[in-house]
């Protein structure tokens, strides 16, 4: 039973996509003829597709090294046991269980020109006028990094208290016994110790990432100037805009292919680290 969902649900839809992809497949003809290599010979050329591709890579390595240094020492401060340490745990994961579209709203009136973010800088005298953070492509990265970051904290943070919580507590007493400071236990103890956490979290942000379509579509539509256009946004308007489903799915065959190489190479590098140390 599930191996039969497994091939209906993935395996399928992915053989047809791969199909499609040497197709000119438009959803507005009847027909669609075999087109052999030439949609992904396309891509060379596509400097669409290329800022797309950059923008995404921009931001995945980015967010990852962010939302997971950010999650370390979430996860050092709430490794606790009493209840209001629990209860800081679950406040810490509620971003991850949100809707990306309902956080997507939700921060788009906070970085609007007249949102929170604005009134309450120039309220404390730090700007003199309200700041398009989503209005300027640098700006708008940056947001937009800073959104996802939010977003994926919750999930790394309990990915290294679940990691926390098999280092045992003597290797610490020692250390401190034998006068090591604060950052030297972290630095012998914890950091290696936690490194099977780090490879889950770090591989699964990327990936994360790497298929961000829901946030930045409310957040920024891609704009401005389609300077924050995700290759999954790039995909969508390929095969419902311009109709050219052929194509789209070249390029999703593309970013499949690029998602597994990079997830499977800092795999491993990290599990290479977790033998070293």
């Amino acid at each position: 039973m599930a191996f039969g969902l497994y091939l209906c649900f993935l395996v399928l839809p992915l053989l047809l996509s791969l199909k499609s992809s040497f197709t000119d497949e438009n959803p507005l003809r009847s027909t669609s003829g075999f087109v052999g290599l030439d949609n992904y010979g396309e891509m060379i050329h596509d400097d669409q597709l290329h800022a797309s591709l950059g923008f995404t890579l921009i931001l995945a390595v980015g967010v990852t090294i962010a939302a997971n240094a950010i999650g370390i020492a979430f996860a050092m401060m709430l490794n606790r046991t009493n209840l209001s340490y629990r209860v800081m745990r679950t406040i810490a994961f509620l971003p991850q269980v949100l809707s990306g579209v309902i956080v997507g709203f939700v921060w788009q009136t906070i970085l609007t020109q007249q949102g929170l973010l604005n009134v309450t800088l120039q309220r404390i005298g730090l700007i003199d006028s309200p700041i398009a953070w989503l209005g300027s492509p640098n700006l708008a990265l940056l947001s937009i990094g800073v959104v996802v970051t939010w977003i994926l904290t919750g999930f790394t943070t309990v990915v290294y208290l679940a990691a926390l919580q098999g280092v045992p507590v003597e290797l610490y007493d020692s250390a401190a016994i034998d006068g090591a400071t604060k950052w030297q236990r972290f630095a012998r103890i914890t950091f290696p110790l936690i490194a099977p956490g780090m490879t889950i979290s770090v591989t699964i942000s990327l990936i994360t990432v790497l298929k961000l379509y829901d946030v930045i579509t409310v957040l920024t539509g891609g704009g401005p100037a389609n300077s924050t256009r995700s290759t999954a946004l790039y995909i969508v308007k390929l095969a419902f805009t311009d109709n050219r489903f052929g194509y789209a799915s070249a390029v999703a065959m593309l970013v499949l292919a690029m998602s597994a190489a990079i997830a499977l190479s800092v795999t491993s590098l990290l599990r290479r680290r977790e033998v070293n140390f």
